[in-house]
């Protein structure tokens, strides 16, 4: 497999100052996908932008890998919650209008 488009896991957690059992810990969970290569291991670059939320909450607001799971699966409610919204009131506004 092509390794150029991954994030080797190794520059990651140096980048991030964050131990490597953390993104472990979130492999295990199944929060995030690590990739291992040739004895290496990597992630997808599509999923810095979680990993990076993953990490604020555990520094900055000290939340544990599961309290992470349980933070990350209320935002995808709310989120298809808004969504459910959205389209209801779509609907609604085609019998007002």
């Amino acid at each position: 497999m092509n390794t150029e488009n991954l994030i080797p896991l190794s520059k990651l957690y140096m980048h991030y100052d964050v131990e490597m059992s953390f993104f472990f810990n979130l492999n295990e969970m199944g929060l995030i996908e690590i990739l291992t290569i040739d004895e290496n291991k990597y992630i997808y670059p599509e999923s810095i932008y979680e990993i990076e939320k993953m990490i604020r909450m555990h520094q900055e607001l000290e939340v544990n890998i599961q309290g992470i799971d349980v933070v990350l699966n209320l935002l995808q409610k709310i989120e298809d919650l808004q969504n459910e919204l959205g389209s209801v009131k779509n609907r609604l506004g085609l019998y007002e209008g």
